[in-house]
């Protein structure tokens, strides 16, 4: 698979080219996501040869229905499979554009909730965010992961969208589900994806305007 991915032999694949080549496994970028946070557990955003034969590993894995964990990578499984195709869809597969992981009707309930918090300009400041967050009781680390996994345009405010991640995440962590340390590409808003890679970690996402003066700035993990 090596030269498929790294003609050059540079002894490593970068995020792009790993999630276009792994998309050919026909796993949704949920499993490709958890794959991807095995394989590249420091976050370099891109792959060494040990790293991308873990994900080799996984993928082979998940595609015989274990579980996408590190404790898989012992099981004996047939060699993975990759669909090899040129087609332009794996470029740009139409269904990850519409897919969210929020709900409709998850989202109708909190955007009911961001519009009792009345927004400004279609933005919450964190100073309003903080209290719906504290009521859950959940612990401080645990809310500066949502917050900062939220604010995906880290301007320090959370818009309509960025809040129902936040909510999500908060109803996810209620329910003794971790917080990811990476925002998983379905959670990440149709309305934010333009920038995004397919993958965390690829390519840093630069903020859409320039960041608020310190005096705007409280986040919940600051306190």
């Amino acid at each position: 698979f090596l030269p498929q991915v790294d003609p050059a032999y540079t002894g490593r694949v970068g995020a792009s080219e790993a999630a276009l080549f792994l998309k050919k496994s026909g796993l949704s970028d949920v499993i490709l996501g958890k794959i991807w946070d095995l394989a590249d557990p420091e976050g370099k955003g891109y792959l060494d040869k040990q790293g991308f034969y873990v994900a080799l590993r996984l993928v082979a894995c998940a595609q015989n229905g274990h579980d996408v964990s590190l404790s898989s990578l012992s099981l004996t499984v047939p060699p993975p499979k990759f669909h090899d195709s040129s087609s332009p869809l794996l470029i740009t597969p139409p269904s990850t554009e519409t897919h969210w992981a929020v709900r409709v009707e998850e989202k109708a309930k909190f955007d009911g909730i961001f519009e009792s918090l009345l927004p400004v300009n279609g933005l919450l400041s964190g100073d309003k965010v903080k209290p719906v967050l504290m009521n859950s009781k959940l612990p401080l680390d645990i809310l500066g992961r949502v917050w900062d996994l939220s604010d995906i345009d880290k301007d320090g405010h959370l818009d309509k969208d960025e809040f129902a991640v936040a909510m999500h995440l908060v109803y996810r962590a209620l329910e003794k589900e971790s917080v990811p340390s990476q925002l998983p590409p379905a959670l990440i808003p149709p309305s934010k994806r333009k920038k995004t890679p397919v993958f965390p970690g690829a390519v840093p996402v630069l903020p859409a305007s320039p960041p608020p003066k310190d005096s705007l700035r409280s986040t919940p993990s600051h306190g």
